[in-house]
């Protein structure tokens, strides 16, 4: 029986970083001998696996929307030759990536694990081993066929993801979704279903181009101003954090100053403040006054999801209405109706 094989593109990030005078930093070549001298990656149960590493290495901090293009077009040219895929980057912005490659890789019929890690692969302690070591194994025997992020035993729905603690191992969290695969000692299904090893359709990569996108956390005694200047040209979305299920303050001149951003062509996206829940702006007069402003409902997206889906259909020959119309349908499981 032939061996599963795995392609793991090293972006960067913290896993394959060394220790020097000034802390730690990225090394070239460094991942790939840190990995060959670990026997447990080599053992018989454990899939072939290549290690591409990028270069430069991209600190996840840096992260644009040409480097997501880049990854997906990285695996785009290696799709026919393996059987899944392991992307490692950087905690910092690796949500961010995950949702974006969900959206960009059209007819994905392979695993694509996103993961990293806390500590460095070779310090004493590091989570780095765990996650490789599970992400490789898992894309080669219980593939997904999606875009998954996997962190201290959950592989995780990469739209579904938000960076949950900044120094702590359980880095990640999926608040409004389950894990697709929970690895302790048993290995066990929860939201995932496993893939067919049957390809029938060629991977197609969606072109993102970077977009003027605004991010406004609503806060007592906001100002309309704020909102104005926030969504005033070339912006071309706006995402509210608001309160609870949705809620905005009633001031007038607020509402106006949305209503003419909406008007104007503005995609305006409402998303909770709040780690968990959804938003229902029919729920209280605060949200509906919302609605009546043009603003359309994130549901319970992350801010991750809702960013990476705006610049998906942004980058396409979309009408702005027909923009409206797919945020608030599902495209790759990222949103719950």
């Amino acid at each position: 029986m032939n061996k599963k094989r795995i392609y793991v593109a090293y972006t960067g990030g913290t896993i394959g970083m060394q220790q020097s005078s000034n802390g730690f930093v990225p090394v070239p070549g460094f991942l790939s001998d840190t990995v060959k001298s670990m026997p447990e990656f080599y053992r018989t149960e454990m899939p072939e696996f290549d290690i591409h590493e990028y270069h430069p290495v991209i600190d996840s901090s840096d992260m644009t929307p040409a480097h997501w293009l880049e990854i997906a077009t990285d695996i785009q040219s290696h799709y026919a030759d393996y059987d899944g895929f392991v992307v490692l980057h950087g905690t910092d912005t690796m949500a961010y990536t995950a949702s974006a490659l969900s959206f960009m890789l059209e007819d994905l019929a392979k695993p694509v694990i996103v993961t990293g890690s806390q500590i460095p692969l070779a310090q004493l302690r590091s989570d780095g081993q765990v996650n490789l070591l599970n992400a490789l194994y898992l894309a080669a025997y219980y593939p997904i066929a999606e875009v998954a992020l996997f962190f201290n035993n959950k592989l995780f729905r990469g739209n579904r993801a938000t960076k949950a603690d900044a120094d702590g191992f359980d880095a990640f969290a999926s608040p409004n979704f389950s894990p697709l695969i929970e690895a302790g000692i048993h290995i066990n299904l929860v939201a995932g279903h496993l893939a067919s090893t049957a390809v029938t359709k060629a991977l197609k990569v969606a072109q993102i181009t970077p977009q003027p996108i605004s991010v406004v956390t609503l806060y007592p005694g906001i100002s309309a101003d704020v909102i104005s200047n926030m969504a005033a040209a070339p912006i071309k979305a706006l995402i509210i954090k608001s309160y609870g299920v949705g809620n905005a303050p009633q001031q007038t001149e607020l509402l106006a100053a949305l209503t003419e951003a909406s008007k104007r062509g503005t995609i305006i996206v409402n998303c909770t403040q709040c780690f968990k829940g959804k938003v229902n702006m029919g729920g209280y007069a605060t949200g509906n006054a919302l609605r009546e402003c043009g603003v359309i409902s994130g549901y319970d997206m992350t801010l991750e999801a809702t960013l990476t889906k705006l610049h998906y259909l942004l980058s396409q020959p979309l009408s702005t209405e027909q923009v409206r119309l797919f945020m608030q349908q599902s495209l790759r499981g990222e949103l719950t109706l």
